[in-house]
């Protein structure tokens, strides 16, 4: 139940800040109303669904078998490989990623697709500068052997 209630908390932190607080206050999201005949609007809902429902995959993961949470602070305990870890490394921040062009299509805010490839610089620099050297240093050689198989960003792509 403990390991619930710090999956939530992190969730609202990080996640939640970047793709939800963030593209509300700021950049208009909080002043859209849904035209159905709208197909950019559309488009973009389905897709902050389908990254809401990919992140909380990720999470339930880094939970079931990391035993651990996505926070940084709070990492898991254990290599997590399964789940959409077999085909990608960065899931979760793919999952953001999708959210934000989500927003970009309902906003149609050049600022928000501004700040999405901002974001998404940031977590290029904070993965391959903290992150990767963390796993490597905390799970060594099966961390190598996962990289060599599965992509960072995009399945296949090593």
């Amino acid at each position: 139940m403990l390991l619930v209630l710090r999956s939530l908390l992190w969730t609202i932190l990080l996640p939640g800040f970047f793709a939800g607080y963030v593209p509300w206050r700021y950049f208009g999201l909080s002043r859209v109303r849904f035209d159905a005949l709208n197909a950019s609007q559309t488009l973009g809902f389905f897709l902050i669904a389908l990254g809401v429902a990919l992140l909380g995959a990720c999470i339930f993961e880094f939970a079931r078998s990391g035993r651990g949470t996505l926070s940084p602070l709070d990492p898991p305990r254990h290599l997590v490989v399964r789940g959409l870890y077999r085909y990608v490394r960065n899931p979760m921040y793919l999952s953001v990623t999708i959210i934000i062009l989500g927003e970009v299509l309902v906003t149609g805010s050049s600022a928000l697709a501004v700040y999405w490839a901002i974001w998404f610089l940031c977590a290029n620099l904070f993965v391959i500068g903290y992150e990767e050297p963390a796993l490597r240093r905390e799970f060594g050689p099966s961390y190598d052997e996962y990289c060599r198989k599965v992509g960072r960003w995009m399945p296949g792509w090593r």
